[in-house]
């Protein structure tokens, strides 16, 4: 359970809410005791009633309608506020690794692909959901009212008490640590298969067209299958784990109750105990194990919640790719940028950047044009300071980059990439990404500037109008103005473009690129394209070749 230490912090963040939501189902399982223990004393001495033996009906059955209302309100609530708890804790998880995250891009420098980082992010996470509703809060609540239990019956039949302590050790705590430990592997190995297969979704998606080029599609299916079925694998055992630690669990259950029993009859036959009371706590005693065996039942899940764990942690556990200096400096006013003798190589002997030297004045607007692959991108993302050059100097403002803070350079330099999404939200929710503390009017005006204000004034809702997932309500051109809008609205004085029209057809590409010198006005720009630029789009162009920029005629 190690791997599971990481999240103390977050529970204990939320320590009052979670106390709470034990609390509630301490008193659950408490009510259901005393419920079913009560009713197996009424039922039993209402039955002997008409043998000779005075019974009083009332105090019973309004004590049975009592915790029958007590278990279900106390039921409602726990799962409200455990859930809540729960879900909020997930938030702040993910949010932390998001955060995590930010300062280690690109990961695939050190073999982490993409679709292993949305596992991590989403999956992952989302199976440390079993932590505190199926493991922590249920044993702690069974060992409660296992307390109270074991202590009546020591108090009644004292080696029933004994018994009873022993059997319900075994299968709330000595059985589940087993079944934990039993599906280590392959929870572990269930994890890693998940996550293989979503990446190779991911992959299958995004590198759709060059598998059917290559005709190498029945190459991806057989590396689907394979993984499916080891993930199927994976699976099977935990399932198997499960159901073998359920039925240990009823067995050594129905032992207990067993042995209990037999105590309980020498009590009664000895005239220490009465029938109704001891039919009563026998049925008590089998719903203290309702727990234990629903702990059985997610031991699989908890061995994968472990190996969630440790991927989540793994990350965040690795070195950054960049790290703010030890003494930042502020970053003086001014939008000019200069890229000094700059190289860079994605691995050794990979060289993508061989000397560059550029200087774009303030307001200037820069095209680095070049095939895919020619490093236009890679500028870029030395610009925003998403990895560090291995040679040369880049500044802002006369000031490098590596000299003051990432969140300083963020805020000056703001990057539009072929891959920014349209978020699933309003329009006002996408535009206020750029700027939080963005006004109506300013959502206006930067929708003016990207000439996307006239659509959007027809729309149902205006700013508050909901788009689909990933923008599927806009066209290509609209959404892709939406997010030059976004960029516009940041205080963002420097505009880094990554082939901002990938994806459109030409006559959208051209009305987007001929705009681009009203939009971004008094900016400076670095647009990376290999779209052909119409007139008066950009001040200079510069190609791309060998790792060197050759000036455009």
């Amino acid at each position: 359970m190690s791997a599971l230490l990481f999240l103390r912090q977050f529970f204990m963040q939320r320590l009052g809410v979670f106390l709470a939501a034990l609390g509630l189902s301490i008193i659950t399982l408490a009510a259901g005791t005393a419920l079913l223990g009560v009713s197996g004393w009424f039922l039993t001495g209402a039955a002997l009633t008409g043998a000779g033996i005075a019974f009083n009906l009332f105090g019973p059955s309004a004590l049975v309608r009592g915790l029958s209302m007590l278990r279900i309100v106390s039921r409602y609530f726990e799962k409200l506020i455990g859930h809540d708890a729960t879900l909020s804790l997930l938030s702040a998880l993910r949010g932390w690794q998001f955060r995590a995250l930010i300062p280690r891009v690109p990961l695939s420098r050190k073999g982490i692909r993409h679709g292993d980082l949305v596992s991590r992010l989403t999956a992952d996470i989302d199976a440390l959901d079993t932590v505190f509703l199926t493991a922590v809060g249920p044993i702690l609540s069974a060992l409660a009212v296992g307390c109270v239990v074991t202590a009546v019956l020591a108090t009644l039949v004292p080696t029933a008490g004994l018994a009873y302590a022993i059997g319900f050790i075994v299968t709330t705590l000595v059985l589940p640590s087993l079944l934990v430990t039993a599906a280590r592997g392959p929870g572990d190995a269930s994890t890693k298969a998940s996550a293989a297969l979503r990446m190779r979704v991911f992959d299958g998606i995004e590198g759709h067209s060059d598998l059917l080029a290559l005709g190498a599609v029945p190459w991806a299916k057989e590396e689907f299958a394979s993984v499916n079925q080891a993930l199927s694998r994976a699976k099977g055992k935990r399932i198997l784990i499960n159901a073998l630690g359920s039925a240990s669990t009823q067995i050594f259950a129905g032992a207990t109750l067993l042995v209990v029993l037999w105590f309980g009859l020498d009590a009664l036959s000895a005239g220490k105990i009465e029938g109704p009371l001891l039919v009563g706590l026998l049925f008590a005693v089998l719903a203290t194990f309702e727990v234990a065996g629903a702990v059985a039942r997610y031991a699989g899940h908890l061995g994968a919640a472990q190996a969630a764990a440790r991927r989540v942690r793994e990350i965040s556990a690795s070195e950054p790719t960049v790290r703010d200096p030890g003494v930042p400096r502020s970053l003086p006013r001014g939008n000019d940028v200069s890229f000094d003798k700059v190289r860079f190589s994605h691995e050794p002997g990979r060289l993508v950047l061989n000397g560059i030297d550029l200087r774009v004045e303030s307001g200037e607007r820069v095209a680095i044009l070049g095939p895919s692959g020619s490093g236009k991108s890679t500028m870029l993302g030395l610009l925003l300071r998403l990895m560090d050059a291995d040679n040369g100097t880049i500044s802002v403002a006369g000031t490098h980059i590596r000299e003051v803070p990432q969140a300083a350079l963020h805020r000056r330099v703001a990057l539009l990439s072929q891959n920014t999404p349209v978020f699933l939200g309003t329009v006002r929710d996408n535009l206020l990404i750029g700027d939080p503390g963005a006004d109506e009017a300013d959502c206006w005006r930067a929708l003016e500037v990207a000439r996307l204000d006239s659509f959007v004034r027809i729309l149902p809702e205006g700013l508050d109008t909901w788009l689909g997932e990933s923008g599927r309500t806009l066209s290509a051109g609209q959404a892709r103005r939406l997010c030059l809008a976004r960029v516009l609205l940041s205080p963002a004085a420097v505009i880094a473009l990554d082939e901002p029209t990938s994806g459109l057809d030409r006559e959208t590409e051209q009305s987007f690129l001929t705009d681009l010198a009203h939009a971004t006005a008094g900016r400076t720009v670095l647009i990376a394209t290999h779209a052909q630029l119409p007139e008066g789009a950009v001040d200079r162009a510069y190609q791309l070749e060998a790792g060197r920029l050759v000036a455009c005629q």
